[in-house]
């Protein structure tokens, strides 16, 4: 009966890996199509669903092939007489079963349902919050952070704005991560990040508790989100505090009101007011976009709460303590005592093992 079972559970995962390929070469022959590359939005669509189903495709001809070889070998024990063959016809079956199993583990996670959004470049938004100026302070620590771990992964930054704290660090600063798979990697950080240490402006020396929150966005294209200028108000004047010579004399600062939202963003870090424009434009839209994508995390939350992501950017996800030399992710209990190495920009041993309790629970979820 157990084997009857696994047959059946085999021959499910293989139908599906068909079903699957089938799409692949449909969608290989479509995007060749005149009507489909004169439509920019479903041309961009298709090369992305054909894109992630590659890595599915690969694993289904590895698996395949597997299995036809497992028969090969089945057939030799069955039916070989010579003692020698059989032998080697036993050892290659255990390393094929092994390796069947593992594909089959793999395949698994490649099955699971893939965020839409976790190819994009990621806007990320950092805010003091609790602490008063050590916050600022720490605000600007977190961003030297992922500054350094984006150098790593030879990722660029691009900051969008800006607010300094008075004594350094940032009230609040806006940037964009570029880079393949950004959000789907940089998602994981949002929610409030927690520091205990003695700050640069206490004088007895006593341990402080301060906080800034992240917030991680899938940066939103112009084919996500239509953007109507006649819904926009465009206001341009002079931009405020460090900027040199242009500072106080060129209206390069701009302001877009969304009329049917209320939205506001303001730019100004730009001296050039196109420039100030275009990232102004960006911002609306992924602030636009979050309000649809919120809909779709609240439905994965209502579905499935997990302890890695839920959506609730509310939630505290991490203490750094300096005294302690230690680095606790409350998620998943992770505690690590390389505090200088953490925020020297070595996060990416936290991310995966975030990923891997994700990827953990949703397999269970879907059993």
């Amino acid at each position: 009966m157990q084997a009857q079972f696994l047959g059946e559970k085999m021959n499910d995962l293989l139908e599906k890996l068909e079903e699957i390929y089938k799409r692949w070469l449909q969608i290989g022959e479509d995007v060749a199509q005149p009507d489909v590359m004169s439509d920019m939005k479903r041309y961009i669509k298709l090369n992305k669903d054909y894109k992630d189903l590659q890595p599915v495709v690969e694993a289904y001809k590895k698996y395949k092939n597997v299995i036809g070889n497992i028969a090969n070998a089945k057939d030799v024990l069955a039916n070989e007489k010579d003692d020698e063959f059989r032998a080697m016809a036993k050892e290659e079956l255990d390393q094929l079963s092994e390796e069947k199993e593992k594909l089959e583990d793999d395949i698994r996670l490649l099955l699971l349902p893939k965020d839409p959004q976790d190819d994009k470049n990621a806007q990320v938004e950092i805010r003091a919050g609790t602490g008063g100026d050590e916050a600022s302070i720490f605000a600007g620590d977190l961003f030297r952070m992922y500054q350094h771990f984006c150098d790593k992964k030879g990722w660029k930054i691009d900051v969008v704005s800006m607010t300094e704290g008075t004594v350094g660090g940032y009230k609040e600063i806006v940037f964009t991560i570029i880079g393949e798979g950004a959000y789907g990697i940089m998602k994981y950080e949002s929610g409030v990040h927690r520091v205990q240490r003695v700050p640069q402006t206490e004088a007895q020396g006593r341990v402080h508790t301060s906080a800034a929150s992240v917030v991680v966005l899938p940066e939103a294209g112009e084919f996500d989100v239509e953007l109507k200028m006649s819904d926009i108000r465009k206001d341009t004047y002079c931009a405020s505090g460090p900027g040199g010579q242009c500072v106080n004399t060129t209206y390069s600062a701009v302001r877009l009101t969304h009329i049917p939202s209320g939205i506001v963003v303001a730019i100004q870090d730009e001296k050039n007011q196109i420039r100030n424009l275009e990232k102004a434009m960006s911002v609306l839209r992924t602030r636009l976009f979050e309000r649809e994508y919120q809909k779709y995390l609240d439905e994965i939350a209502s579905k499935r709460k997990t302890m890695v992501s839920t959506g609730d950017r509310s939630a505290k996800i991490r203490t750094y303590n300096y005294p302690q030399n230690r680095v606790t992710d409350h998620r998943i209990n992770l505690t690590m005592y390389n505090l200088i190495g953490f925020m020297d920009g070595d996060i990416e041993e936290t991310i995966e093992a975030l990923q891997v309790a994700e990827n953990a629970e949703r397999l269970k979820s879907d059993v």
